[in-house]
């Protein structure tokens, strides 16, 4: 009988769920395992063992669930109900169940236990070919940490296998300044992270959308963002999307452009480094005439563009300025 096999079968639901309201980036499954080779592992909804479809390697299911210490379990043999028996695993990895007593588990999946515990039995002459069950009632870590971008960050209570999507819907969905990038680490420090890029094509998603095991932790997150402050119609920031490059018009361009007393000339890009914030004179005026290239921007940069009806346009500090930013609402970029 492969009763834990069935269990996670069933769960196993492969739920769809329309990436614009998550707003994801392109779906690919990595491991940041030295060896690892992301663009060959192939993940299947049901955590089927698939090939490379260049090396031919085998790629072990990421959906295996492994017993670990204080997992809750039943051990039965088929045609003798008597044996039956609900037992604990101990912190040295081992349960005690009749007639063998310790026998030790941790880290190996449901079937590996079961023939573990049917060699044990076979050995001892107890059975001379039992059956054995092993069922997962009771996972130790019950809940997945969802943490980064998302709504609702928090621990969400799974007894079994769930797919990563679930836990983004449980934890409501990413915010606004959510990046691509999903990692999901693993309880069992023995396995490599693994890093999930999602996409605004749900066919692509289906990819990205891997099994989730209590005791993982899923962090998604925070996405590149660039600031348009300053003498424009809406400031704002602006999530950093399209490969996360972005130039100065087109910031400005989701800024709803600048206002008619603005000093395009005299802008200013503010970039933030280790030493502190520091400035970088830009003419929008040029660059919008098309005498200037226009200018790629960096990740938390402000783009600062001030009023000529001020007296002095350059009177703001580098540090106001930098304030100014982290106050205005971030919005996604449509390009």
């Amino acid at each position: 009988m492969r009763s834990a096999v069935l269990f996670r079968n069933l769960i196993a639901v492969v739920v769809v769920i329309s990436a614009g309201s998550f707003g994801f980036g392109q779906a690919t499954v990595s491991s940041t395992s030295p060896s690892a080779a992301p663009a060959q592992t192939i993940v299947t909804p049901g955590g089927a063992v698939v090939s490379s479809p260049e090396t031919g390697e085998k790629i072990q299911p990421i959906g295996d669930l492994t017993v670990g210490i204080g997992d809750l379990l039943k051990v039965s043999v088929l045609g003798a109900p008597e044996y039956d028996q609900e037992v604990r695993v101990a912190a040295n990895g081992s349960i005690a169940i009749g007639l063998v007593g310790e026998v030790h588990i941790a880290g190996q999946t449901t079937e590996q236990a079961q023939q573990t515990i049917r060699k044990r039995l076979m050995d001892g002459g107890f059975f001379s070919d039992p059956q054995v069950s092993v069922f997962e009632k009771e996972f130790a870590t019950q809940g997945v940490s969802v943490l980064g971008e998302v709504q609702k960050p928090g621990v969400y209570p799974v007894t079994g296998p769930r797919r990563l999507f679930d836990l983004l819907s449980l934890a409501g969905g990413t915010t606004q300044r959510a990046g691509p990038a999903v990692t999901i680490s693993s309880r069992d420090e023995s396995k490599p992270a693994r890093t999930v890029k999602l996409s605004s094509d749900p066919q692509k998603n289906m990819e990205a959308n891997i099994d989730i095991v209590p005791g993982d932790t899923v962090v998604v997150s925070k996405a590149g963002i660039v600031y348009v402050v300053g003498d424009v119609k809406r400031p704002m920031g602006v999530v950093m999307e399209n490969g996360g490059h972005i130039t100065v018009l087109q910031a400005l361009a989701s800024a709803e452009g600048a206002t008619p007393t603005s000093a395009l000339r005299n802008s200013r890009i503010v970039r933030r480094g280790p030493d502190g914030p520091t400035e970088i004179p830009v003419d929008i005026k040029k660059i919008m005439q098309a005498k200037a290239p226009d200018v790629s921007l960096q990740a938390e940069d402000v783009v600062f563009i001030p009023s000529s009806t001020a007296k002095n346009v350059g009177a703001r500090t580098l540090q106001s300025i930098v304030n100014i930013a982290s106050g205005v609402v971030t919005y996604r970029a449509i390009y």
